[in-house]
């Protein structure tokens, strides 16, 4: 996980959180928790990242709507971030 931006880490909790999305209800998820527009250029380069990174399988909803789903690496991705996170602060 340590290899991805925020954004692509904060795309995968957004997909983790929705089951398989697609491209627009991540962006609206990602725009809810940044509170501005998140522009297609910025969004499917890094969907795409995550792909390739084998963090994020695509798949084909239709002839126009892909989905989106967690791949084990990506769910591993996730689990161990939690991990480290509840290590460092203790609310």
């Amino acid at each position: 996980m340590h290899e991805l931006t925020g954004f692509q880490r904060d795309a995968l909790y957004v997909i983790a959180s929705h089951g398989d999305p697609h491209g627009l209800a991540i962006k609206e998820g990602l725009e809810e928790y940044y509170d501005t527009n998140v522009h297609h250029g910025r969004l499917y380069p890094n969907l795409d990242t995550l792909v390739e990174e084998g963090m994020v399988e695509k798949g084909d909803r239709d002839e126009r709507t892909n989905y989106y789903t967690l791949t084990e690496r990506g769910e591993h991705a996730l689990k161990v971030r939690r991990e480290w996170e509840e290590r460092l602060i203790d609310l």
